[in-house]
């Protein structure tokens, strides 16, 4: 910004050309340097002036760093000024992700509303249940009304539907007054199919690299420092301007760079210095697929210096245990000792072999604390991955939740979870291009098929049908039914005994135990001097556990008496040894 104007600064090193149009007129730009900016004060524009950019007389385009598109994906940009709104958390210190409970949503489907400022409405009922952090899924605008986020573009503004930058200022101010954290989900290794106008900038992507999700982004070609910083300065924006705790990176699997400092690993550094400038912590998590405890490492040690990374394996093992699935990537997990394994080791393939992959994968994590690792019961991916969406029965939701939230990881819970919701979370898209709008239930049912579904293809609704938006936003009058409102009750009651005794937060696995019978399928999890027996067979389990004092339990049909505790099936206890 500028007193005689807004400057207006473009990356187009091959551009002969950049012109900046407002009001109707053209602006040029003049280049600067030689890393290819362009720059003009255009006097006149301000906060909430609309612009678009034309390169080599071809446009218009959005900006690449557009704050804001209130017309969505194809219309202009708009001039947005972060120093224009007023934040009422300056008391705000942050929150630290060892001993916390992540809470993920999607804003679109979390009320009927679809907003920010109706999320911001519920949040009394997150603090009740007692999570530290809500992780929303992205925000960066997309094509149509409804997605789940992964198909953004745009990446430095924020989608309109939900109530554009200033709603998310005011959910994340709110959050912040109510105690919580906020993670927000961002897309670096590809960006949707519709709406992306990077390339007539500069070289964003690879020519040849990719994924199922699209072409993937330049990191170690040329012309790629000034791409990672493009990325590197939005997730700054995002820890800085909009007061965001941590940022789940999705997928960095994808992530192309062969660049002697990876990405990943220039990013934590500079969130580091960020962090001690703002005075508050800062999380970095990653979505990966690669086992691998270098993402966690910290630098000085050769690692990548990130704070946690996303863990399907302890996923996996308990989905498996609790319903008996052993479909595509299923298949290696299910028994009471892989499941024993994945609770004190976080990963079940750390260098094993995976037979879904058809290869060895990972490689032993043991060493790294496990509030490193952030699992899940249920998250987006596992239930949406699923054709119907659907979620774990209700009345598994408590042995599963009992061994989750008395893991030595980072828990989290999807949303409507902690009720037993039976709204499904469907995939779902509204792509306004017909070939994409055509095209893409083909597209997922393919994706079902690469994920071991092939018999579930056939089943999944139209992504593109409204429909099948609208089933998956959560019913909150479920709340008004007992059974929902006591399974409500088991997860608070979790969480805050999770809080009370540290030993339930005592990151360290080589302190873990399980005791289990493969064949009668109960586990006894030993947590210093605490005892969380679990029964997942079918018939009753008499465990002998002398000298011990139940502090919780899931069925008042547990009966505990002359040193033997009795689960009945689906039931689990938590004691401690006196």
């Amino acid at each position: 910004m500028s007193f005689e104007g807004w400057t207006f600064d473009v990356w187009a090193p091959r551009a002969g050309t950049v012109e900046v149009e407002t009001g109707g007129n053209r602006h040029p730009l003049r280049r600067r340097g030689d890393r290819g900016w362009w720059s003009a004060i255009v006097n006149g524009a301000d906060h909430g002036t609309d612009y678009s950019l034309h390169v080599d007389g071809a446009g218009p385009y959005p900006d690449p760093m557009s704050r804001r598109q209130p017309e969505g994906v194809f219309g202009p940009s708009r001039v947005y000024d972060h120093d224009r709104f007023t934040w009422s958390d300056h008391d705000w210190r942050g929150r630290d992700l060892r001993g916390s409970v992540i809470y993920e949503l999607h804003i679109g489907t979390f009320t009927a509303a679809g907003t920010f400022a109706e999320a911001a409405d519920h949040l009394d009922h997150l603090v009740d249940l007692g999570v530290d952090f809500v992780e929303l899924l992205p925000v960066a605008p997309v094509p149509g009304h409804h997605n789940w986020g992964y198909d953004g573009v745009d990446l430095w503004a924020v989608t309109e539907n939900y109530g554009g930058p200033d709603g998310l200022k005011i959910f994340v101010d709110a959050c912040h007054h109510a105690g919580l954290g906020v993670i927000l989900d961002v897309v670096y290794n590809h960006l949707g199919p519709s709406g992306n106008f990077l390339h007539p900038f500069g070289p964003y992507f690879h020519e040849s690299l990719g994924s199922f999700w699209g072409q993937a982004v330049n990191l170690d070609g040329p012309g790629s420092d000034e791409v990672r910083r493009y990325f590197i300065g939005n997730a700054l924006q995002w820890l800085r301007d909009f007061h965001i705790d941590g940022l789940r990176l999705d997928a960095v699997h994808a992530l192309h760079d062969k660049r002697a400092v990876h990405l990943l690993e220039e990013l934590a550094a500079e969130v580091d210095l960020l962090a001690v400038s703002l005075g508050r912590p800062l999380t970095l998590i990653a979505e990966s697929d690669l086992n691998d405890p270098r993402l966690v490492t910290p630098r000085e040690a050769g690692g990548y210096g990130l704070d946690a990374v996303w863990d399907d394996d302890v996923h996996h093992a308990l989905h498996a245990a609790l319903t008996g699935e052993r479909h595509g990537y299923y298949g290696d997990f299910g028994s009471m000792a892989v499941l024993a394994k994945t609770l004190t080791s976080a990963y079940l393939h750390d260098g094993t072999y995976s037979t879904f992959r058809g290869r060895h994968h990972g490689r032993p994590a043991r060493h790294i604390p496990g509030y490193r690792f952030v699992c899940a019961l249920q998250n987006h991916d596992q239930i949406g991955n699923r054709a119907e969406g659907d979620r774990i029965p209700a009345e598994l939701l408590r042995v599963g939740a009992g061994l989750l939230l008395t893991s030595p990881f980072t828990p989290m819970l999807f949303m409507g979870e902690e009720w037993g919701a039976r709204t499904p979370f469907l995939f779902f898209t509204d792509h306004v291009e017909r070939e994409l709008a055509e095209g893409e239930a083909d597209r997922r049912r393919q994706e079902f098929v690469d994920h071991g579904y092939d018999d579930w293809a056939a089943k999944a609704p139209d992504p593109q049908d409204k429909t099948t938006f609208l089933r998956s936003k959560l019913d909150w009058s479920e709340l008004e039914h007992d059974t929902h409102r006591s399974l409500l009750n088991w997860y608070r009651d979790l969480i805050a005994l999770r809080k009370a005794l540290p030993e339930l937060t005592d990151p360290r696995l080589d302190a873990v135990t399980v005791d289990y019978d493969e064949e009668a399928r109960w586990l006894v999890v030993n947590r210093s001097d605490l005892r969380v027996a679990a029964n997942l067979g079918t018939d009753p389990a008499e465990l002998p556990l002398p000298h011990t004092k139940v502090l919780l339990a899931s069925d008042e049909d547990i009966t505990h008496d002359s040193g033997q505790i009795t689960l009945p099936p689906g039931t689990l206890a938590i004691l401690r040894v006196h």
